[in-house]
């Protein structure tokens, strides 16, 4: 048995609308309206900010590796300057649980033998 499976859903997926009641309390509520030294306006968000992918590209790296415990292929993407992972898939909870149950796999399909300090029955 795999430790790796995938569930796939069956049919096409259908969206139910949620329909929020209306309380007694806001149907009465009463209007308000402030004045326009309360009123509450959005702030400026400042200049544009400037996206340079050649920064970004320079101080990334995108690194492929072979976890040979799990048997996966581990996809990283590390900061040149720190030497530090930032993404990586799939996550190293993953890869260890893969790499317990691979080694729980092949512990079971092992011939066993009697080792020296066994007693023969």
């Amino acid at each position: 048995m795999s430790a790796d499976f995938s569930i796939k859903p069956a049919g096409a997926p259908v969206a139910a609308p949620i329909v929020q009641p209306i309380r007694e309390a806001a149907k009465q509520a009463v209007k308000t309206e402030l004045p326009p030294t309360s009123t509450v306006t959005a702030a400026d968000a400042g200049g544009a900010v400037r996206y340079d992918s050649n920064v970004v590209s320079r101080s990334m790296s995108n690194q492929v590796t072979i976890d040979r415990d799990a048997a996966s292929i581990v996809f990283q993407v590390v900061d040149t300057r720190t030497a530090q992972v930032i993404k990586q898939f799939p996550e190293e909870a993953v890869l260890r649980r893969r790499a317990y149950f691979r080694s729980l796999e092949l512990a079971k399909d092992a011939p066993t033998r009697m080792l020296a300090t066994d007693r023969k029955a």
